[in-house]
């Protein structure tokens, strides 16, 4: 078997491409960076550019499936330009796969596809399931709903199509984990806001064995990514601070104060989502990591 991954050499990507390998999947990746391809056996790159609607159609040569893990950062300030690049990034990226596979000879028969948690609204009492109809009026919100749409046009080609909505990904040099260690570290860490809002997460090595998964078991439909004990935002900030041996003496950091500070982006830090993960691993998919303690064990 032979996948195509827009997003390679991400976070997630990377980890799923080992994932494939360690399955016998051979990978092809899209870059935009010249210098980044390289020519094995079972990992070969090719140019595209989404922007441009350009992409090198080898990419598509003996695959089967495609797992588009593209997008930029959400993590960085949201300013009108940046909030535009975040939607087109997810976006284009799909739509330019998909203009290409119109308009060739292919054998894809799958297309999985990144999502989000943020796509259900912020509470403290409500469990989403995949069958959930409400959706946020958040800008989150609005660019899962499109990244979502642009990932359901494939099935117009009669392609299976899989959307992995994910939660936190807990990784140990990424993401947002090393943000929560920093301040703990330095003796200043503290719950966020009333530090009641859930925290759906999902260790980097499930994330990226329930891409495989997904694969090998040809998964149709939403999928919600996350492990099956979200917790807290103030009981994953006591983990990390037990597990480093360090003191929370601090106060609640205001809500106020962080969207003083961080503007539109506070929602990343003051809105949660209790997210269950039943129907994927209703599927047959076994977490390795079903609960943050363990899961920090392993990270920190």
């Amino acid at each position: 078997m032979r996948i195509l991954i827009a997003g390679a050499t991400g976070l997630i990507g990377s980890e799923v491409v080992r994932k494939c390998h360690e399955a016998n999947i051979g990978v092809h990746y899209l870059t935009t960076r010249p210098e980044k391809i390289e020519n094995k056996n079972n990992y070969k790159g090719y140019l595209w550019n989404p922007a441009k609607d350009e992409i090198d159609e080898k990419a598509f040569d003996g695959v089967s499936v495609i797992i588009n893990l593209a997008g930029a950062t959400i993590s960085k300030r949201w300013t009108k330009s940046y909030k535009k690049e975040i939607l087109e990034s997810r976006v284009a990226t799909a739509g330019s796969m998909y203009r290409c596979l119109k308009n060739i000879e292919h054998q894809v028969n799958h297309y999985i596809s990144a999502s989000g948690v943020s796509i259900y609204p912020d509470s403290k009492t409500m469990l989403y399931s995949e069958d959930s109809e409400a959706v946020d009026d958040t800008f989150l919100a609005e660019v899962v709903v499109a990244w979502e749409a642009a990932a359901d046009q494939f099935s117009t080609l009669g392609i299976d199509v899989a959307k992995l909505r994910t939660g936190v990904v807990l990784d140990s040099e990424e993401g947002a984990l090393p943000q929560m260690v920093k301040p703990i570290q330095w003796n200043m860490g503290a719950p966020l806001g009333d530090g009641e809002q859930w925290l759906s997460w999902i260790h980097i090595k499930d994330i990226a064995a329930m891409y495989v998964f997904a694969v090998q078991a040809q998964l149709e439909g939403v999928y919600n990514a996350v492990s099956p004990n979200p917790v807290t935002n103030k009981k994953i900030t006591q983990e990390i601070a037990s597990k480093l041996n360090k003191p929370l003496w601090l106060p609640h950091v205001p809500s106020c104060m962080l969207k003083f500070v961080m503007g539109e982006m506070a929602t990343l830090a003051l809105d949660g989502q209790l997210v269950s993960s039943a129907k994927v691993q209703e599927q047959g998919f076994t977490f390795s990591f079903t609960n943050v303690a363990q899961a920090l064990d392993d990270l920190l």
